[in-house]
């Protein structure tokens, strides 16, 4: 049988789960996840689990940090004054914003904080700074 290898366009299902088992993502009610291997569409412990399985094969994986979406790093909270946000917009800590940058580019990112004069707000990942474990099965190369 054929393994997967770079290059490859590959199907897979999968489930990743956070240390403590909580699962925060899974396809198995949906339609397989597809991606060419090689290409970076999928962070790099993903795809690196993923090389050398055959179609059928199922593994569990765990995925440090480094390899999934990086450190939780500092300088991503960003602390702006509350002049800075759209004055009808209700706040939360928690809530979900999409920043658009000079570049044009929209990211995501999260109320961390609020006082009467900022808003801290979180560009990480949700997932950085996390160790992952997925379970993997390998449904088709193409």
């Amino acid at each position: 049988m054929a393994q997967a290898k770079a290059g490859d366009h590959v199907k897979v299902h999968y489930t990743g789960r956070l240390q403590d088992g909580t699962i925060f993502d899974s396809s198995r009610d949906r339609e397989p996840l597809e991606f060419t291997l090689g290409e970076g569409e999928v962070i790099p412990g993903f795809e690196q689990a993923v090389i050398g399985m055959e179609p059928g094969e199922t593994k569990t994986v765990t995925i440090a940090a480094e390899d999934a979406y990086g450190p939780r790093r500092e300088d991503l909270l960003i602390e702006v004054g509350r002049d800075q946000v759209a004055p009808d917009l209700e706040l939360a800590v928690g809530q979900q914003l999409q920043l658009r940058l000079q570049d044009g580019r929209v990211i995501p990112v999260t109320v961390a904080a609020l006082t009467d004069e900022t808003v801290t707000i979180d560009a990480n990942h949700p997932l950085a700074g996390e160790d992952l474990t997925f379970e993997i099965e390998l449904i088709a190369i193409d």
